[in-house]
C-alpha cells in the first residue's frame, strides 16, 4: 500500500490481471452531505483506470494474438491522447495559479502529483507485455519475426545497408545546435534520436536532432522475412550523416505537447480563425511527457529537458521501444493474412425491416418504409450503409425532396454523406449542414469538408465559440400529395461509414411529424436565434436536457414510494456530472434500483451504504467499441426508453449541443430494453466497479457458458436466428 498526498490508498487491483488502479477514495464519514468530495471518484483516474481494462484485453490469452497487440496499441495511444488533452489541462491549470479544488477535493497540482505516479505501471506494463508476451507469441505462433539490429546476420545487414542508402539517407535531415542554430521545433508525438559528436580532437559534444521517419511504416523487412524498427536502422548508420566527425552516441527520444490549447476566442473574427490558429499552436505547444530509452546518460536527457522545458516529474523512460502505438503497423504486414490471428470478419447485416421489403422492382423507398413505421437500427450488428448512409443517399436523389438539415461530428476520409450532400444541392435541393470544426483532433479535416460542402452551394455553418454541436440527426423535408412530411434519423453515433463497422450504436428512424416537428424547432435554434425555443419529445443541451433527466429520476422515486417500484439502466460512455450523480444518490437512498452501463470513467461510487446500496455500475469491453447511449426508466410499468448523442457529463450537458428522443414505439421499445438486459447478464468483457473504484472482471462459472453482449447481438442478428 502506499499514501498518496490526501491520505488516500493505492494498492487495489485490477483482477485477474494484476494491473494497478490509479487511487482509491477516502473513506466516507457518516451523515456525509451528497457534495462531500468522498463520494465522488477522480476523474483523471477514471480515465486511467479505463486504460488499464483496454490494456487487460491484450493480456487475455482468449483474444487472437494480432487484436491482443491491437488493444497494447489503443492503450498506448489512449495514453497518449491522456496525456495531451488531461494532463495537459492540469498542467495549465496549475500554471495559471488555480488552487481551488475539484468536486473529489483535489487540486490541479494534487491531480498531477496523482496521474503522474498511476501512469508508470501502465507504462512499465505495456512495455512488459509487448517485450516478454506478444513479440515472442507473434514469433512463434504467427511468423511475424520483430527483432532487433543485434538479432540480424550479415546477409541481413548488407541487405538493410541497401535500404538504408536508397531509402532514409535522402529523406532524413539532421538537425544540429550550436550557437548559430537554436535547438529544433519537434512536433508533438514525433520519434526522434538524440545523437552526440565530437570533432577530432575535441573534447566538446556537439548535439544533433535527427526526426525517425514513419510514413512508411515502423519497421522495415529483413532479406529473411523479419522486421526492425526503423529507427534502429537509423542508429546503425547515423554516422553516415557526419563524415569527418566522431559519433559519441545515439538514444531515441519522443515528446508530446499540450492540445489543451486555450486561444482567446473573444478576440478572434470567427471560428475558423480560432481552430486555424489553434491547430498551429498544438504543434509546437509546451511538452507535457517527454519519453527517453533508459539508456540514454543523464547529461543528454537533462540537455533535453532542459531545452523542452520538461520537469523531472515528467520524463518518462522505457528500456528500447517508444510509441507504442505505431505497433498498429504489425497488422498490415502480409503475415497478418491469417484468420486465426484476428477476430473472425463480422458484416453488419441489412436491418431485416428493409431486407423485408428489398426484394422485387417495387421495392419500397425508405420514406415509404418509414410511413409504415419506425426503424431502429443498431451498428455494426446492422449495416450503415444500408439504412442510414440509404436514407440521406435516397434524399438526396429524391425530386419531391425540398430540403435536408444535418449535424456531422466526425465523418470518414471518403465520406459517401458527404458526398450525397453535395449531390443534393447541386441538384437544387435547400441543403444545411452544421458542422462542429472544434472536434478534437479533427478540426483540420471538418474544415475541408465545410470547405467541399460550401464550393457546392451547401449552406454551412460551423457552431459557436462556445459550444459543441455534438448531437447526431439528420431531418429531411420531403414534397408528399397530403402535404409537406419530414423525416428524421436520431442517433449515438457519428456519420462516419468506417467507425460504423467499429462502434457500437443506436439509431432511430422515423416519419413522427411530433419529433419532425422538435428537428426543425432545434435546426432554426443552432443556426439562428430562437433562445426560447420549445420541444415537445426532444431532450436538448445545454437548454433542457440535465433537468429532464433529473426530473425522470425523480419519477422513479415517487414511483419507489408508491410501492409500484423504481427502475432506471442508463448506457453511457462517461458519468461525472454533478447534479445527475447526486439525484441518482436520492433515488438509490429512496430504493430505486439502479444499474449503470458505463464503459470509460464514472465519478459515481456504487455500493456505497445509506448513499449508493441499490446502484451497480458496470464497464463492459470487446472487439466493439461500446458506443451507444440508451436510458431506460421504468415509469411505474410504463417504459420509457431514449436514445441520443449525450453522455451524462457535465461537458455534455452543458458545454455541448445534443439531442435525446424517446422511442415511442412498444416494440423498439422492447428490443432496446432486451440490450440491456444482455449487456447486464454479460459474463465474458464485463468488469463490475467496487465501491472503492476499483473494478473485477466476470468470469463464467465453472460450467457456465460465456455470455457476451457483442457476441450474443451478432448471432441474434443472422439472419434466420430464431
Amino acid at each position: 500500500m502506499q499514501e498518496t498526498n490526501d491520505g488516500s490508498m493505492t494498492a487495489a487491483r485490477h483482477e485477474p490481471y494484476g494491473l494497478p488502479v490509479a487511487v482509491r477514495p477516502s473513506p466516507v464519514p457518516d451523515g456525509a452531505p451528497l457534495d462531500h468530495p468522498s463520494l465522488y471518484l477522480n476523474r483523471e483516474a477514471g480515465d486511467l483506470d479505463f486504460d488499464a481494462r483496454v490494456l487487460a484485453q491484450a493480456m487475455d490469452a482468449r483474444i487472437p494474438l494480432l487484436e491482443r497487440v491491437r488493444f497494447v496499441a489503443i492503450a498506448a495511444s489512449n495514453l497518449d491522447e491522456f496525456v495531451m488533452k488531461r494532463v495537459g489541462g492540469l498542467m495549465r491549470q496549475d500554471a495559471a495559479g488555480v488552487r481551488t479544488s475539484n468536486v473529489d477535493g483535489r487540486t490541479p497540482r494534487e491531480q498531477l502529483d496523482l496521474v503522474r505516479a498511476a501512469m508508470a505501471p501502465l507504462y512499465e506494463t505495456m512495455e512488459r507485455i509487448w517485450r516478454d508476451d506478444l513479440r515472442p507469441a507473434l514469433r512463434q505462433d504467427a511468423g511475424i519475426d520483430v527483432v532487433d539490429i543485434d538479432d540480424l546476420d550479415e546477409a541481413e545487414l548488407a541487405y538493410l545497408e541497401g535500404r538504408f542508402e536508397r531509402d532514409l539517407y535522402p529523406i532524413v535531415t539532421p538537425l544540429a545546435v550550436d550557437s548559430g542554430r537554436p535547438f529544433p521545433l519537434i512536433s508533438n508525438l514525433s520519434l526522434s534520436i538524440a545523437v552526440l559528436l565530437k570533432e577530432p580532437g575535441s573534447v566538446d559534444d556537439l548535439f544533433v536532432r535527427i526526426k525517425v521517419p514513419t510514413s512508411a511504416g515502423r519497421f522495415v523487412r529483413t532479406s529473411r522475412g523479419r522486421y526492425l524498427p526503423v529507427e534502429q536502422l537509423l542508429e546503425r548508420h547515423v554516422d553516415r550523416f557526419f563524415p569527418g566527425m566522431h559519433v559519441t552516441g545515439a538514444w531515441r527520444f519522443r515528446v508530446t505537447r499540450n492540445a489543451d490549447t486555450r486561444l482567446d476566442e473573444e478576440e478572434a473574427d470567427d471560428l475558423l480563425a480560432v481552430i486555424h490558429e489553434e491547430l498551429r499552436e498544438r504543434r509546437f505547444a509546451p511538452v507535457v511527457r517527454l519519453e527517453v530509452e533508459r539508456a540514454m546518460p543523464d547529461h543528454v536527457l537533462a540537455f533535453l529537458a532542459s531545452h523542452l522545458k520538461v520537469a523531472p516529474e515528467d520524463v518518462v523512460t522505457a528500456n528500447r521501444t517508444l510509441a507504442l502505438s505505431e505497433l498498429h503497423d504489425l497488422l498490415d504486414l502480409p503475415e497478418a493474412n491469417q484468420p486465426h490471428l484476428v477476430f473472425e470478419p463480422w458484416h453488419g447485416v441489412t436491418a431485416p425491416r428493409i431486407a423485408h421489403h428489398a426484394a422485387g422492382d417495387d421495392a419500397p423507398g425508405m420514406f415509404e418504409l418509414l410511413r409504415s413505421g419506425d426503424l431502429l437500427v443498431h451498428h455494426p450488428y446492422e449495416s450503415f450503409s444500408n439504412s442510414v448512409q440509404r436514407f440521406i443517399e435516397e434524399a438526396a436523389d429524391d425530386p419531391d425532396v425540398l430540403a435536408i438539415k444535418q449535424t456531422l461530428y466526425r465523418t470518414s476520409s471518403e465520406s459517401p454523406i458527404i458526398a450525397a450532400l453535395v449531390r443534393a444541392a447541386e441538384r437544387g435541393k435547400q441543403v444545411a449542414v452544421l458542422i462542429e470544426v472544434k472536434a478534437r483532433f479533427d478540426e483540420a479535416n471538418n474544415m475541408e469538408w465545410g470547405e467541399r460542402l460550401e464550393a457546392a452551394g451547401v449552406h454551412v455553418s460551423y457552431g459557436f465559440l462556445d459550444l459543441k454541436i455534438h448531437t447526431k440527426v439528420v431531418l429531411v423535408v420531403r414534397r408528399e400529395p397530403i402535404g409537406i412530411r419530414t423525416y428524421a434519423h436520431v442517433g449515438t453515433g457519428n456519420y462516419n461509414a468506417t467507425t460504423a463497422r467499429l462502434y457500437t450504436d443506436v439509431g432511430l428512424l422515423t416519419s413522427d411529424p411530433e419529433i419532425g416537428a422538435d428537428l426543425i424547432n432545434l435546426f432554426h435554434h443552432i443556426t439562428g436565434y430562437a433562445p426560447e425555443q420549445q420541444y415537445r419529445h426532444l431532450l436538448v443541451a445545454p437548454w433542457n436536457m440535465r433537468e429532464r433527466l433529473i426530473e425522470r429520476i425523480d419519477r422513479e422515486i415517487e414511483h419507489q414510494r408508491s410501492g409500484a417500484g423504481g427502475r432506471i439502466v442508463a448506457k453511457m460512455n462517461g458519468l461525472d456530472d454533478i447534479p445527475l450523480i447526486q439525484a441518482l444518490y436520492r433515488a438509490s437512498q429512496a430504493g430505486v434500483s439502479i444499474d449503470l452501463i458505463v464503459r470509460g470513467h464514472s465519478r459515481l461510487r456504487p455500493g456505497l451504504p445509506g448513499v449508493s446500496d441499490t446502484i451497480r455500475v458496470v464497464s463492459i469491453l470487446g472487439r466493439f467499441l461500446e458506443h451507444d447511449r440508451i436510458f431506460w426508466f421504468g415509469n411505474g410499468g410504463e417504459d420509457e426508453v431514449l436514445i441520443g448523442s449525450a453522455d451524462w457529463k457535465r461537458r455534455n450537458l452543458s458545454s455541448r449541443i445534443e439531442a435525446v428522443v424517446p422511442v415511442r414505439d412498444r416494440a423498439l421499445r422492447d428490443r432496446l430494453i432486451g440490450v440491456l438486459e444482455t449487456a447486464l447478464a454479460d459474463n465474458r468483457g464485463a468488469w463490475d466497479m467496487d465501491s472503492d473504484g476499483a473494478y473485477r472482471q466476470r468470469r463464467p462459472a465453472e460450467g457456465e457458458p460465456d455470455r457476451s453482449l457483442q457476441t450474443t447481438l451478432m448471432r441474434d442478428a443472422e439472419p434466420g436466428h430464431g
